[in-house]
């Protein structure tokens, strides 16, 4: 039985400077991270996608009848390349698997020690949510009481609009 977490799993845990970022395929940076991963991941045999999507991932969204999209303020509509944006999808659902893995092997393994460290996390938790519902249930009653100050205000300049007009003849049909 291995003690301590393995290599992999600390090194997702250990702080990085933060690079300039660009355009962002699941929060992962496209020109940095994904494109030079799945050009090595494609150089090991590990995957296939397209030459032509790694060397312009990024490109121009069409309308079904072939024309360029643009949006609401006028710039063109781009998009990341099917090809890639299914590899990272597919990163992502292993990732998950593999953190969803890793936990239940610890939770398995080391029964007692999680359970302790699950009960410490409720335990330390319970102050903050009490804290939190009772700063909403402020909030909550102050905003009520602040719309039923300006519905009341607008009723009662509604009233006073209406009571201030001269009345009106009917007027025979």
């Amino acid at each position: 039985m291995q003690k301590g977490s393995p290599s992999y799993i600390k090194s997702l845990l250990m702080p990085r400077a933060k690079a300039p970022q660009g355009r962002r395929v699941w929060n992962i940076d496209l020109e940095t991270v994904v494109v030079p991963f799945f050009m090595a991941t494609n150089t090991m045999g590990d995957t296939a996608i397209p030459h032509d999507a790694l060397g312009a991932p990024l490109r121009l969204a069409y309308a079904k009848d072939g024309s360029v999209k643009f949006k609401a303020n006028g710039r063109p509509t781009v998009v990341v390349v099917k090809e890639i944006r299914d590899g990272v999808s597919m990163l992502r659902d292993n990732f998950v698997a593999n953190l969803q893995d890793y936990a239940h092997g610890v939770a398995t393994e080391h029964k007692d020690e999680f359970t302790a460290q699950v009960k410490l996390c409720v335990a330390a938790g319970e102050p903050v949510k009490f804290h939190d519902n009772e700063e909403l249930d402020k909030a909550v009653k102050a905003r009520m009481e602040k719309e039923l100050a300006e519905a009341q205000a607008a009723a009662q300049a509604a009233e006073a609009e209406t009571s201030t007009e001269p009345e009106r003849e009917a007027v025979p049909a």
